[in-house]
């Protein structure tokens, strides 16, 4: 069974903050910043097949996971909901050093 992604557009504004940090870290360079991308896209993509071997985000609601994305020192925390018919839907996105979902 393959699960259909989908993003919140909060999840979206995330990554573009996240995107904008990073290239303000270097503006003369783009990479970075895509490299991140690629690394947190190609960490969703696990999603597509297998959501629930993510870490439960909450006690009380087993559908609502956390992904762990590894970049760097740190990485990315990606908040999602295992939904009906098969979807996914990404709820937000941070840095692992930010205090908490935005």
């Amino acid at each position: 069974m393959a699960y259909t992604i989908r993003f919140t557009e909060e999840a979206e504004g995330d990554l573009l903050r996240l995107y904008d940090f990073l290239l303000q870290q270097d503006p003369d360079s783009t990479s970075l910043a895509q490299r991140a991308l690629d690394r947190i896209a190609q960490g969703m993509a696990l999603l597509r097949q297998f959501p629930f071997t993510c870490r439960k985000a909450t006690r009380g609601n087993p559908y609502l996971r956390e992904l762990i994305i590894s970049f760097g020192v740190s990485g990315y925390v990606a908040l999602f909901e295992i939904e009906p018919d098969d979807i996914v839907t990404i709820l937000a996105v941070r840095h692992q050093r930010e205090s908490d979902y935005h």
